[in-house]
């Protein structure tokens, strides 16, 4: 660990403001991958990347299998973890910053690209009963082109003591982008070090100086598995024969070899974090979750069986891996089919500790203390989606009820309906045998839409039909 990072460390937490907790409350320890589909983890049945660290989270704790991202991008997904509320009610609706589709046929509404200083982030809410946070990677959340006060909006300007590697960008843009230098802050290396490496000594380091008695959120947000897709050599060497040799192998990507072995990287990075919570003898008073903020790109990533990918309304967009491993309470290799979304990890969080809830932020989010516990359902209705915004597909917001799962295509007004009970691949639309179910879901979903103010888009008056802003569907 260089001598600068290891500073910033330690003088963050020898200046915190907030007196010692000197309580049983737990440490919390988030990994948020980027770019991570459904399929990439052996726990989610890869057979082609290699995940044993991952896959021993699972072993120890509770696996979710329709968890769900907060939108199909990543900075919307970001925000809705910090902050417990949709995308839509925040108006953070687009990865930063965004696609402008000046000539589509509809216009994009003037959304937020930052996190509003008058929402309590859960880091800052965790600061608030005592904790030490910390956060290392991708941010992500800052505006851009940002304005003069664009520091304002920082990690350490939302509720984190220190901040490592997160600025503006969306994936890593430095001198060697994965490879050193990084240009980020507060990172430090030297010549051949690779970035989630660098970032996994900080996280580390930060764990050695922790003080038992004083709970802590790390909040490590990987850069990986982001594009572009750089590797170890070696490691990308390995994926190469393994894939030659597998002539059964459905990773058809040439990228397959270099993203697996990125993989390989980022779960050596959650095992080496896991082994410092060992070390330092707080692993059993350590919750540690496990997700990704968006499903994976569908031409290098693996999303299972699931449809689609990024940025798109299918499962393949928004379905997530999701491991929540809590020492004594949640039972070693079990598993839950209850719905929950990003907005639920702030409650959660609140509830596990003890701390008095905050409904009027996580607004979104439920508890899925009950869950981890095995001692009730979630007491909800549905889960929803609104991306007004062009990308990987066109215009949409969308529902989930139950099975059911309606699509409401914005551009020429259409639905469509899925079962996912008897059809998770999304492979039949059953809007025009089902009109009923479209007819009450159209409602659900409309009346959710005007309870946050969801931003709708109006009529683009420069709209050039077969102008290639316009990204088709399928």
């Amino acid at each position: 660990m260089n001598r600068i990072t290891h500073a910033l460390i330690a003088l963050a937490l020898l200046l915190s403001p907030f007196v010692s907790a000197k309580s049983d409350k737990p440490n919390f320890v988030v990994f948020l991958v980027d770019d991570m589909g459904w399929g990439d983890v052996g726990a989610y049945d890869s057979v082609y990347h290699e995940t044993p660290h991952i896959d021993q989270l699972a072993a120890e704790g509770m696996k979710f299998n329709q968890a769900y991202a907060a939108c199909a991008v990543c900075s919307p997904s970001r925000a809705a973890i910090l902050t417990g509320q949709y995308p839509a009610r925040t108006n953070l609706t687009d990865w930063i910053p965004g696609h402008k589709s000046p000539k589509g046929k509809l216009k994009v509404p003037d959304w937020t690209m930052y996190m509003e200083h008058e929402r309590i982030t859960l880091a800052e809410a965790l600061q608030e009963a005592g904790y030490r946070t910390q956060f290392i990677g991708k941010w992500h959340l800052l505006p851009v082109p940002y304005p003069e006060e664009w520091e304002n909006h920082y990690p350490d300007k939302h509720g984190f003591d220190s901040n490592i590697g997160g600025r503006e960008w969306g994936q890593p843009k430095g001198p060697g982008k994965y490879f050193f230098p990084f240009g980020m802050p507060n990172l430090e290396g030297k010549e051949g070090d690779y970035l989630t490496d660098a970032l996994t000594d900080a996280a580390v380091d930060f764990i050695e100086q922790a003080d038992k008695d004083d709970p802590f959120l790390l909040y490590f947000s990987y850069y990986t598995v982001h594009g572009p897709i750089i590797a170890k050599p070696d490691l990308e060497e390995k994926y190469a024969r393994k894939k030659e040799s597998n002539a059964s192998d459905k990773t058809e990507s040439s990228q397959a070899a270099g993203y697996a072995a990125m993989v390989q990287s980022l779960d050596e990075s959650v095992g080496r974090v896991v082994a410092a919570l060992e070390k330092q003898g707080i692993d059993e008073n350590t919750v540690v979750l496990f997700t990704s903020d968006n499903g994976g790109v569908y031409s290098r990533g693996n999303n299972g069986s699931f449809r689609d990918g990024k940025a798109t309304p299918y499962e393949g967009g928004i379905r997530e891996p999701l491991i929540i491993k809590w020492p004594g309470v949640a039972k070693a290799g079990s598993e839950s089919g209850q719905l929950v979304i990003h907005t639920d990890f702030y409650p959660t969080f609140l509830d596990i500790a003890g701390i008095p809830l905050k409904p009027q932020e996580h607004r979104d989010g439920l508890s899925l203390v009950p869950v981890l516990k095995q001692e009730g359902d979630l007491d909800r209705d549905a889960l929803f989606w609104h991306y007004p915004h062009y990308h990987k597909a066109n215009p949409y917001s969308a529902v989930r009820k139950g099975n059911l799962k309606l699509i409401h295509y914005f551009e020429d007004n259409s639905y469509e309906l899925y079962d996912l009970a008897s059809d998770p691949t999304e492979s039949t639309d059953l809007a025009s045998k089902r009109s009923r179910d479209v007819r009450s879901l159209r409602q659900v979903l409309q009346r959710w839409r005007e309870e946050v103010d969801a931003q709708m888009m109006s009529p683009n008056p420069d709209y050039v039909e077969g102008a290639p802003w316009r990204r088709p569907r399928g």
